[in-house]
């Protein structure tokens, strides 16, 4: 029976898989962004947000346990420094899996793994969408009709003009 055995082995035995993440580690902090299969990704993320996590409280003891982690000291001087400083207001949730479809060799299911606050278009993509926010009351009702009033109140011309003018209005 697997009672409370919940990770993913991978296929592989643990001094394998634990050097295996220990590298995807080391690479995600320092690429930001790797693409990898699904099952590998789910388990780097895992791993890896536990560190993050430690890495908000800079302190020696947590160096030294991300350090038993990662076995790189570049890693943990880029994860402590450049990382952890994104992260600070972060309540969790630091990486994002991006599925990309599957693999041409064996169809293996393929994804991007990448931490949250590294992504320039999304973080873009993210300030434009909170700065159009709309109200259910009626609010854009509102703006439509405000532009409408100053053509009303402007000198009489000719039905002809107003006409073209309200057709481009309508596509």
């Amino acid at each position: 029976m697997r009672h409370n055995k919940k990770f993913n082995h991978l296929g592989r035995k643990s001094a394998h898989r634990k050097a295996m993440l220990s590298n995807m580690a080391n690479s995600l902090i320092f690429h930001k962004r790797i693409s990898t299969t699904t099952a590998k990704a789910k388990a780097l993320q895992i791993y890896v947000e536990p560190l993050i996590t430690k890495a908000k409280s800079d302190t020696t003891h947590s160096r030294r346990i991300v350090f038993s982690y990662l076995k790189s000291k570049e890693a943990v001087s880029e994860l402590f420094r450049d990382v952890a400083e994104k992260v600070a207001e972060r309540p969790g949730g630091y990486t994002r899996i991006l599925k990309t479809g599957n693999r041409l060799g064996d169809d293996a299911e393929m994804c991007i793994i990448e931490l949250v606050d590294f992504n320039e278009n999304m973080l873009e993509a993210k300030e434009a969408k909170t700065k159009s926010r709309r109200s259910r009351r009626g609010a854009s009702k509102k703006a439509e009709t405000a532009p409408a009033a100053p053509v009303a109140e402007a000198p009489a011309a000719p039905a002809a003009d107003e006409a073209q003018a309200e057709e481009p209005k309508a596509e």
